[in-house]
């Protein structure tokens, strides 16, 4: 009789969660499940509303305990530290080891640093991992206790844990390195609405700053922080570094398995080692696959690399065939999408169509080709329309005019955004005609 095949997972984030789920959907293999940050699946996505008090622990956790032992999905809490591709085996922290026929990376991200003096401090910290929501619950209870926070990033994560902090009335200084928050990714307008927004909740958003060092206390604690250029000093209790993530992948550095900023692989997850595969943040395609970033830190993407795996690894090989690109994120009050592509600056030949309403933080920006209008990605601030209806309009090629005249379509309120619609037709008429006269 054949050995039932063992499948090892290593990470239990959205990918391996996902990728564990569908293996046990289509197949009966022996599936185990390893990671040594929750014993459970969570949602990383909502860790900030645990700390904001809208929601517990255990609603991040959208399957219940018994779930895994009903489904046989074998869990394990522990720690790897060694990957033996010769002998298909991960040896543990605890010195314990496990052999595999196939195994799958998903280790995520770890938060990156860049080498800044006092950047081990107590006090200092990232907001990634459950290990981080409960240091930041230590360290950051109160405004008794963290009189003041600096937060160094201007990205997704440090927006997220300024609104954190402000939820519990922590005084927050935000350093980015741009003119503008996260204008490397957004438009110049789209930064300057949310750069005033993150003002108007009365965050200390100092921009063009960057750290030089952070300062110990006596009891090598954070004591303040020290910028670059002004060489400002600025008393604080904590320091959240939210400069972006990285690959967690040191434990695999010393094995046989190919490595660059994240694990390589190609279009089936496959590294090359032959019954390794890697899939989530960790991963780095090996290959380009449009504008889209090699190493892709987001959530649905996960999900989707963990539903594609599965279907090789039960025998219908499959590849990375993600669609296009979308993303959502939240800047405090406002609610905002991307579909398609707006780069901050229009890639050369396309331009951009801006409008804001006259007394609301709502926003959009399209992107699409001068010569022909086609349609190429648009964002939204503070108005939730439909992916579905974005989906179509990219597969079909449709141009931006065709998107302006339907944007009701795509609306999950048409009444609501009646008025809206009109403005914006008038603005895109009035854009259309600087740039045909």
């Amino acid at each position: 009789m054949r050995a039932q095949e063992h499948i090892v997972i290593i990470g239990n984030g959205i990918a391996g969660t996902t990728l564990a789920r569908h293996l046990r959907k289509n197949s009966n293999k022996k599936i185990s499940l390893i990671s040594d940050e929750s014993p459970y699946f969570f949602s990383r996505t909502a860790l900030m509303y645990v700390y904001m008090g809208h929601m517990k622990w255990k609603h991040l956790q959208p399957y219940e305990a018994s779930f895994w032992k009903k489904n046989k999905i074998e869990l394990i809490q522990k720690r790897v530290r060694a990957v033996e591709t010769d002998s298909n085996r991960l040896i543990f922290q605890d010195q314990t080891s496990i052999t595999y026929n196939q195994l799958v990376l998903a280790t995520g991200s770890i938060p990156k640093k860049f080498g800044w003096p006092g950047q081990e401090l107590r006090g200092v910290q990232g907001l990634y991992s459950k290990q981080d929501l409960e240091l930041l619950e230590q360290q950051a209870p109160s405004n008794q206790v963290c009189k003041r926070a600096v937060i160094v990033g201007g990205g997704l994560i440090g927006v997220e844990l300024a609104e954190m902090l402000h939820s519990r009335n922590i005084p927050v200084t935000f350093l980015v390195r741009e003119k503008q928050f996260w204008n490397t990714i957004l438009p110049e307008h789209s930064a300057s609405l949310i750069t005033n927004h993150i003002l108007n909740h009365g965050i200390d958003l100092k921009r063009s700053t960057e750290l030089k060092s952070i300062l110990p206390s006596s009891q090598n604690r954070v004591k303040s922080i020290l910028t670059k250029d002004q060489e400002e000093e600025i008393k604080c209790d904590l320091v959240g570094l939210t400069t972006g993530v990285q690959p967690n992948i040191e434990f695999v550095k010393p094995s046989k398995i190919e490595t660059d900023t994240g694990i390589l692989i190609d279009a089936y997850f496959k590294t090359n080692v032959s019954n390794v595969y890697a899939i989530g943040d960790c991963a780095e395609r090996n290959y380009s696959l449009g504008y889209r970033p090699k190493v892709e830190s987001v959530w649905y993407t996960g999900r989707i690399m963990g539903e594609t795996l599965a279907q090789t690894l039960c025998g219908n090989p499959t590849t990375y065939t993600p669609g296009h690109w979308f993303n959502s994120a939240k800047f405090f009050a406002i609610e905002y999408q991307t579909y398609g592509w707006v780069f901050s600056t229009p890639k050369k030949g396309n331009v951009h169509f801006y409008w804001k309403h006259e007394n609301e933080e709502k926003a959009i920006e399209i992107e699409y080709e001068q010569s022909t209008g086609k349609f190429l990605g648009i964002n939204t601030f503070g108005i939730r329309l439909r992916h579905e209806f974005f989906n179509e309009v990219l597969n079909k090629n449709r141009t931006a005019d065709y998107v302006i005249q339907h944007l009701s379509k795509a609306n999950f309120d048409p009444e609501f955004f009646a008025s809206y619609e009109n403005q914006i037709q008038k603005k895109w008429q009035q854009d259309s005609n600087l740039h045909t006269n």
